[in-house]
């Protein structure tokens, strides 16, 4: 039988949750958790690229340059970002989601213009959804309300 974690009085008061992980997990876990999603957004690009062809040293040379250029801007964004307004964080993530997903959809032939369709698509959706967030765990200062 599942029971709930103990906590302090003090956590209780204060709306705290017990950290499981230490600090170096979470340093360690905030490189690691970008690269190994850009691993694999490389090798979705990669996949796209051949569509169903011999895998090739240019294709696995461009899916991990693919990997590498995800995983830097990954790890920008979530080192940069919380730093911003609400509206360019929100602005931040949407423009960051709607070219992945738009790279990803012109990897697989599809029309330039059916790829900028789909990229603005998601980028308005992910904008939606994160200023919505941000705007209700946030004051007008930027400081969490959590």
């Amino acid at each position: 039988m599942a029971h709930a974690a103990p906590r302090t009085r003090g956590m209780i008061e204060q709306g705290r949750s017990i950290d499981v992980f230490d600090a170096r997990t979470h340093r360690m876990a905030r490189v690691v958790l970008p690269v190994l999603a850009g691993l694999i957004y490389g090798y979705w690009a990669a996949a796209n690229r051949r569509y169903g062809g011999p895998v090739t040293g240019w294709n696995l040379l461009f899916g991990f340059l693919t990997a590498l250029v995800f995983a830097a801007v990954l790890i920008t964004l979530l080192t940069v970002a919380p730093k911003l307004r609400r509206e360019v964080h929100a602005l931040s993530w949407a423009a960051f989601a709607g070219c992945a997903a738009g790279f990803l959809f012109s990897q697989s032939n599809g029309s330039v213009y059916r790829s900028a369709a789909l990229g603005v698509g998601v980028m308005a959706g992910t904008f939606l959804i994160m200023f919505y967030r941000y705007y209700t765990k946030e004051d007008a200062e930027g400081h969490r309300l959590e």
